[in-house]
């Protein structure tokens, strides 16, 4: 059995209630482990810690911070098995894909943050009134506050954290109740190079993650989850005006038009759209295909959620499956509702209900002839679950596609150039891929808007998010 602890001023710690939630393996829906339920005092403690760090920490320099983050990057590296196989038991995920997909990319973000602390942006010192001579300094905001999901613990734990130090922030992070293994795991490791306190992490259940959000000491609060506990943290957050950082759900329209490659079309969207599960706010799941050829690409994705091999009745370490249990059984029974949800006008081409009666999983499923008011089509499903409906051209392909509440991710199909460049300016989404969909890289933003949320991940712009930007005059006449 595993038993997590919190992680408060560089020492783990149980919760001071003593109060435990188990933690179940998707693969199998067998308990593991447990970790704390953290309560106020917990949280009071955590705050107590980041903010006494938080005096000292913001005081580093730039090339500081950067070795601290170099070298925490170096030991993820040399611990990577070791957080792979909690990751796969916390997960149920496949671990070559960890292995193959999420720690090397992981690494890279560490890298690249660690680089971001020396390149701070403001505009060029000068006179902008005579006798006078201003400049800017951009400053840490304070402590953080910040939860983080289920579908990417490791990683979404990286997006958190990292820019928030590298800019000079403490922070108390926790993960989500299913998955606080490998957050504890990033942060002991993280803890031989940074200074006490600097990050630190409480692990519990939707209370915990309440009373996180509704302290008052952290200047800032961030969440990836879903619309409706990023309203309800903007709503806390509001009462005594802390910033939001808010990465929230997608439903990312994939257009394919009559000129698309088909065969090479299905097998990215299908790769984007069951990578994980399907359990990626971005995942190409919401498939517009042209009426000319909306049967064909139905039935070529049909194909693809038959050949998607999972790690049902396989080992995690198995490398022909690739697709893994959804994370719980909450999830679980979420997706499937969908299933029973579909209209008689619709059609169900592949999978459509559950593998097995051990571990949480659904299998790879494409639902045709969908309309634009079904309920699979306006709201996030996070699961293997592609979805297809047709439309007549490209006036009506965009109002489709930016005919739901979310505006994160999206993605074209098409040979024509000039096809692709109107339809991306006119897509209403924070990313627009082009004959493609899913790739992310460290030096591009990640982040939507309307009901996806605000702020942004990864690049210079989720850095500088970690930032206030503070004018300075002085009188010279």
């Amino acid at each position: 059995m595993t038993t997590v602890q919190n992680f408060i001023g560089g020492e783990l710690v149980d919760s001071v209630s003593g109060a435990t939630m188990p933690l179940v393996d998707p693969s199998t829906g067998e308990e593991y482990g447990t970790a704390p339920v953290s309560n106020e005092q917990d949280i009071d403690n955590a705050y107590g810690a980041a903010a006494k760090a938080f005096k000292e920490w913001k005081r580093t320099t730039p090339s500081q911070r950067q070795k601290a983050l170099l070298d925490f990057a170096d030991d993820v590296e040399k611990a990577a098995e070791d957080l792979i196989a909690a990751e796969g038991r916390n997960t149920g995920k496949p671990l070559h894909v960890t292995r193959a997909e999420e720690v090397p990319a992981m690494v890279d973000q560490i890298r690249f943050f660690a680089g971001a602390a020396r390149i701070l942006e403001g505009k060029s010192a000068g006179e902008y009134l005579a006798d006078h001579t201003s400049w800017i300094r951009r400053e840490p905001v304070g402590v953080i506050g910040q939860v983080a999901p289920w579908n990417y613990p490791m990683m979404m734990a990286i997006w958190k954290f990292c820019p928030a130090v590298a800019a000079g922030n403490t922070v108390v992070i926790k993960p989500s109740d299913t998955t606080p293994v490998t957050t504890v795991m990033l942060a002991e490791l993280a803890a031989k190079h940074f200074p006490p306190g600097v990050i630190n992490v409480v692990t519990g259940d939707r209370v915990t993650g309440a009373s996180l959000v509704a302290h008052p000491t952290p200047e800032m609060v961030a969440i990836t989850g879903s619309v409706a506990a990023g309203k309800a943290v903007a709503i806390s957050a509001g009462g005594n005006l802390k910033r939001t950082h808010l990465e929230l759900g997608g439903k990312a329209p994939v257009i394919v038009f009559d000129d698309a490659d088909l065969s090479a079309a299905a097998e990215g969207i299908a790769t984007a759209g069951y990578f994980n599960a399907g359990q990626d706010c971005t995942a190409a799941t919401r498939v517009l295909a042209h009426a000319s050829i909306a049967a064909e690409l139905t039935a070529a994705l049909a194909q693809q959620a038959n050949a998607a091999t999972t790690t049902f009745s396989r080992a995690v370490d198995d490398e022909d499956a690739w697709v893994p249990p959804v994370n719980n059984v909450n999830q679980m029974q979420q997706v499937l509702s969908f299933f029973s949800d579909v209209p008689s006008h619709a059609t169900i081409a592949a999978g459509g209900d559950r593998q097995g009666d051990t571990g949480f999983y659904v299998a790879p499923t494409v639902v045709g002839g969908l309309l634009q008011d079904d309920r699979l089509i306006q709201q996030e499903i996070f699961g293997p679950v592609i979805t297809v409906q047709s439309f007549t051209d490209e006036a009506d392909a965009l109002e489709k596609a930016n005919g739901v509440e979310f505006a994160l991710a999206s993605s074209v199909w098409t040979k024509d150039v000039s096809r692709a460049l109107r339809v991306s300016n006119a897509l209403d989404f924070g990313c627009v891929w082009i004959n493609t969909h899913i790739p992310l890289v460290a030096e591009m933003p990640h982040g939507g808007y309307k009901a996806s949320g605000h702020g942004k991940d990864l690049s210079m712009y989720g850095f500088e998010d970690y930032t206030r930007i503070k004018h300075v005059m002085a009188y010279t006449g």
